[in-house]
């Protein structure tokens, strides 16, 4: 029975991770309908918008978290950068230093 159980779970886990793996994206480096492509720039501030931009795209079609029509890696860089700067995750905790007890 262990082992079953342990066997479905294991199934379960691959096929969840299956579906996070990444695709590639037809539409990076082609503009959008304006002509343009977003950059490192856009991707910095999508990034930290990005909460906001999610809520709101839980209530319109017409609104999306990430742009597809990028320039690739540094959209992609700016994106978490910005992200990461929204969230504090720059290392702040690490240079409070540890207590002595």
């Amino acid at each position: 029975m262990k082992k079953a159980l342990a066997a479905a779970i294991a199934i379960l886990t691959v096929v969840l991770l299956a579906g996070c793996v990444p695709g590639p994206n037809p539409l990076a480096g082609t503009p959008d309908a304006a002509g343009s492509v977003a950059g490192f720039w856009q991707g910095l501030l999508h990034g930290f918008i990005a909460l906001f931009t999610f809520i709101w795209s839980l209530f319109s079609d017409t609104v999306n978290v990430y742009e597809v029509h990028n320039n690739g890696a540094w959209y992609d860089f700016g994106f978490i950068f910005g992200v990461m700067m929204f969230f504090g995750a720059g290392g702040g905790g690490a240079s409070r230093g540890s207590r002595s007890r």
